[in-house]
C-alpha cells in the first residue's frame, strides 16, 4: 500500500544543514545558500545524486561519499545548463535548415500553397487537424510579415508555404515531413528530396525530428540532459556506427549529439559548434561516471559520426 507523503518543507537554512549532516562539504555557506534559494533544493538533488554513498546492496543512500563538495555539484550543474544551450543551438540551425528544405520542395512542386492542399500529403496523413493548428499559430503570429500579409492580402490566416514554415513551430514541422508523400512506384518521393539534402533515409530523418521535437522542449523547460533516460528515443539503426559498442546506448544524449553532429554536416555550419561542444564533454568527460550517464564511448572523439 502507498504510504502518505508527510515530509514538511524545510528553510533553506535547513536544507543546507541538511546537506552537511549527511557529509556533504561546504566552503562557504553564504554562496551555497544562494544557490538554494535561486535553483531549488529539489533541481540540484538530481546533480549530487552521483556523489551519494552507496551501500553494500549497490543502492544509493543519503549519506554523500568521503570528498564530495557543493563545488563539485555546481560544477556538474553549470555544465548541464550549457549543453542545453549548446543542443538548442544545434537544434535551432537543424530546425531552418529542414524547414527551407521542405519550403522549397513544396513551393517548385505544388506552388506557392502547396501546403494547404491534401493531395500533395500520405491519404493517412491529418492535414485537417494539422492544417488547423497551423491556422490558429498564425492568427496568433505577432511577427511583421504576419501582419503586412493580413493587411493587404485576402484569405488569412492561409499563408504562402514560405512564409507559413516560418510560422510553424518545430512539432508543427516535424508532423507535415511525416505527412508528405513518398512513394517511388508512383513518382512521388517528397520526403527523399528533403533528406537527401542530410544525407539520411528519409525514415530515419522523421524519426529524428520527432526526436529533436522531444528534445528541444526538454531544453525549453530547462529540464536536465545529463543523466536522463530519455522518454522519446531514437529507433536503432543497422548501421554499425550508431550501435554498441561504438554507440553504448541510444537513450542518452550523446545519441542526440551525434544525430545534431550528422544533420549539421550537411549545412556546412557545424564545425564550430562541434568544436565548442568538444570543449565543454572535455571539462567531464574523463570521470567514468559523467561519461557513462551520457551513453559516452570511451574514445568518444574519436567516434566516426563525430570526427
Amino acid at each position: 500500500m502507498p504510504e502518505v507523503y508527510n515530509k514538511p518543507p524545510l528553510t533553506f537554512e535547513h536544507q543546507l544543514d541538511l546537506l552537511i549532516e549527511r557529509g556533504l562539504a561546504v566552503q562557504d555557506r553564504p554562496t551555497a545558500l544562494q544557490l538554494l534559494a535561486s535553483a531549488s533544493y529539489y533541481r540540484l538533488s538530481a546533480y549530487w545524486y552521483p556523489f551519494r554513498d552507496i551501500d553494500d546492496t549497490g543502492n544509493r543512500i543519503s549519506r554523500f561519499r568521503s570528498g564530495a563538495c557543493l563545488d563539485d555539484v555546481i560544477g556538474l550543474y553549470e555544465f548541464d545548463r550549457k549543453l542545453r544551450l549548446l543542443v538548442m543551438d544545434a537544434i535551432e540551425r537543424v530546425e531552418v535548415a529542414v524547414r527551407t528544405r521542405v519550403t522549397y520542395h513544396l513551393a517548385h512542386s505544388y506552388g506557392a500553397f502547396a501546403h494547404i492542399e491534401p493531395d500533395n500529403f500520405h491519404p493517412n496523413f491529418n492535414h485537417a487537424k494539422w492544417l488547423q493548428k497551423l491556422n490558429e499559430e498564425t492568427s496568433r503570429s505577432s511577427d511583421k510579415f504576419v501582419r503586412h500579409y493580413r493587411s493587404k492580402y485576402s484569405g488569412f490566416p492561409t499563408l504562402p508555404v514560405w512564409m507559413a514554415t516560418e510560422v510553424m513551430s518545430l512539432g508543427g514541422l516535424s508532423f507535415l515531413y511525416k505527412g508528405l508523400k513518398n512513394n517511388r512506384a508512383a513518382g512521388f518521393e517528397d520526403k527523399k528530396a528533403v533528406a537527401d539534402f542530410f544525407n539520411v533515409h528519409h525514415r530515419r530523418l522523421g524519426d529524428w525530428l520527432h526526436t529533436l521535437t522531444y528534445i528541444r522542449n526538454v531544453c525549453a523547460h530547462h529540464s536536465r540532459l545529463w543523466n536522463r533516460e530519455l522518454a522519446i528515443r531514437p529507433e536503432q539503426s543497422r548501421d554499425r556506427r550508431w550501435l554498441p559498442p561504438i554507440t553504448p546506448r541510444n537513450d542518452r544524449i550523446f545519441y542526440i549529439l551525434l544525430i545534431l553532429r550528422h544533420l549539421l554536416k550537411a549545412t556546412n555550419n557545424g564545425d564550430d559548434w562541434q568544436g565548442t561542444t568538444i570543449e565543454l564533454l572535455g571539462d567531464l568527460a574523463d570521470k567514468e561516471y559523467c561519461r557513462l550517464s551520457m551513453g559516452m564511448p570511451d574514445a568518444w572523439e574519436d567516434h566516426p559520426l563525430w570526427i
